[in-house]
């Protein structure tokens, strides 16, 4: 009986010599580095083609916000009570239109296809604005001037420096100190509106 467990022993001890390296080996080493992650300048093109988009993207929000502004400007006009509130749409429109005549020919240049109805969510302001009068649209409106101006403002000032298209930088750069104007005249309707309000005129 012993005679005949020797060899299987035997060959069980050779089993586990020979691989013991390969276990000593895979536990003392480190792990094998990770491929590093590609970076911006192994994807030239990728990159060239974001931007592109990114800037396309941009020309098209601003268009539909332009469109935005001279449909709710046209309301402020016709139906605000405040003359402040009045004079701030008036100059909404004109100032938008004149705007978006440009992007519509620079868009034009850069064969990018620009929206030629308000999308839903902008539709829905018109039509809420619409429906009101007197104080409660002055306010409503300001109130809507206010938030698009100060989100515009910022991104046309991020455009006027990251665009990659230097047309469209050119005429986001351009843009932006109207932009402001907008943003300070709609900051002063708002503190004559809300003076009255507390006082009750």
């Amino acid at each position: 009986m012993r005679s005949l467990m020797l060899p299987t022993i035997a060959s069980a001890v050779v089993t586990l010599t020979l691989t013991a390296p390969a276990y000593a080996q895979s536990g003392t080493n480190a792990p094998a580095p990770k491929p590093a992650m590609p970076t911006r300048a192994d994807h030239p093109r990728a990159d060239a083609t974001n931007a592109k988009m990114a800037d396309e993207d941009f020309v098209k929000e601003a268009a539909m916000g332009g469109m935005a502004e001279v449909e709710l400007g046209k309301l402020a006009r016709d139906k605000a009570s405040d003359a402040k509130v009045k004079a701030l749409g008036a100059r909404m429109l004109a100032d938008h239109s004149k705007a978006n005549a440009e992007l519509k020919a620079l868009a034009a240049r850069k064969n990018i296809t620009l929206p030629t109805q308000l999308d839903s969510k902008h539709q829905a302001t018109v039509d809420r604005l619409s429906k009101l009068s007197g104080a409660a649209f002055d306010q409503a409106y300001v109130s809507d001037m206010l938030e698009d101006h100060e989100t515009d403002v910022a991104k046309f000032a991020d455009e006027s420096k990251e665009a990659k298209d230097p047309d469209v930088k050119a005429w986001a750069a351009k843009t932006l100190p109207t932009l402001r104007e907008h943003l300070t005249a709609v900051q002063d309707a708002h503190r004559a509106i809300d003076g009255k309000r507390a006082t009750g005129n």
